[in-house]
């Protein structure tokens, strides 16, 4: 995702675009289409089944030419480029698995662009659990939908606004606590009209504020 896109969404910043528009890169270029999972989950079955069998023939033929020690090095040659090619496939569909997991979570807690959001969660070392999901991710999640600098990368839930250090603006009822310049740069036109129509004093205070 480019820059100059990253810098259209509310609240983004030039540092964050910069450094979210660099992670992307790298994260494209592990992007790998579901069509491609199904060939790589497919491949890695067929794989597995040659390999074995392969596995048992040079084993069979390294122990009929026990006395041959140049065959045999030939044959362990070979048991060992069947092993690295296993691992490669093995590789290859976690990552799959992985990707899969977290576009599916980040779908899940409402992010607006799965790619930018992707590209600043840690999945260096990540780790798949039984369910299917990765260990700590939900954490990292939470953690970017809380931080001031990074929450407006999500869609806020139940069509609430939420802000930092007040409470929600439901009907008939207020927003009050204190929001500070930088909260009030951030939100949109939507939220600065609800805040106008809910507290005028509030909204009147921010607005001298900014001015």
């Amino acid at each position: 995702m480019k820059k100059e896109d990253l810098l259209k969404l509310e609240g983004m910043s030039e540092q964050l675009a910069e450094k979210v528009a660099e992670l992307s890169k790298e994260e494209l270029k592990e992007y790998i289409p579901k069509t491609r999972f199904n060939e790589v989950n497919e491949a890695k079955k067929n794989a597995e089944k040659l390999l074995k069998e392969h596995d048992e023939k040079l084993e069979a033929l390294k122990e009929d030419n026990a006395d041959n020690e140049e065959l045999k090095k030939q044959i362990e040659t070979l048991q060992e480029e069947n092993t690295k090619m296993a691992k490669a496939h093995e590789d290859e569909l976690k990552a799959l698995k992985v990707s899969a997991a977290v576009e599916s979570a980040l779908t899940k807690n409402g992010a607006k662009n799965t790619i930018a959001v992707k590209a600043l969660l840690d999945l260096k070392d990540a780790e798949l659990l039984e369910d299917g999901s990765i260990k700590g991710l939900a954490d990292q999640i939470k953690k970017l939908k809380e931080e001031e600098d990074t929450s407006f990368l999500f869609n806020v839930s139940d069509g609430q606004t939420k802000l930092k250090g007040s409470s929600p603006a439901n009907k008939g009822s207020k927003i009050t606590g204190e929001i500070t310049k930088e909260q009030f740069r951030r939100m949109g036109y939507k939220e600065r009209t609800e805040l106008f129509n809910t507290n005028k004093e509030l909204y009147d205070s921010l607005t001298e504020r900014n001015e």
